[in-house]
């Protein structure tokens, strides 16, 4: 339930333009400082597992990987490994629904 309720607020949150997808758009924002939370593929790869993790853990973002590939998939419409939010109200959201 918690998770469903997580994964219709990533689409939610990409009809609102709220969510950068793929590796280097969300490499990118990091750097900008306008990422609230990165969603991470927990079937991802090795290597862009350890970048993404680096990334958040020097930036202070926080990431999730809870979803798998076809989940993020499914919930955005589009074959993603890697999202990040740049709303802090679907990020709170999305933690909240997955801590509860």
């Amino acid at each position: 339930m918690a998770k469903s309720k997580a994964l219709s607020l990533l689409g939610l949150a990409k009809r609102a333009h709220q969510l950068i997808d793929g590796e280097e758009r969300v490499l990118k924002a990091c750097k900008t400082k306008t990422i609230k939370l990165i969603v991470l593929a927990s079937d991802a790869g090795e290597n862009i597992t350890k970048k993404m993790k680096q990334k958040a853990h020097f930036y202070t973002i926080p990431l999730i990987d809870d979803f798998t590939k076809t989940e993020i998939t499914q919930a955005i419409g589009q074959l993603r490994t890697v999202v990040a939010i740049t709303d802090s109200g679907f990020a709170r959201a999305i933690h909240n629904a997955l801590n509860p």
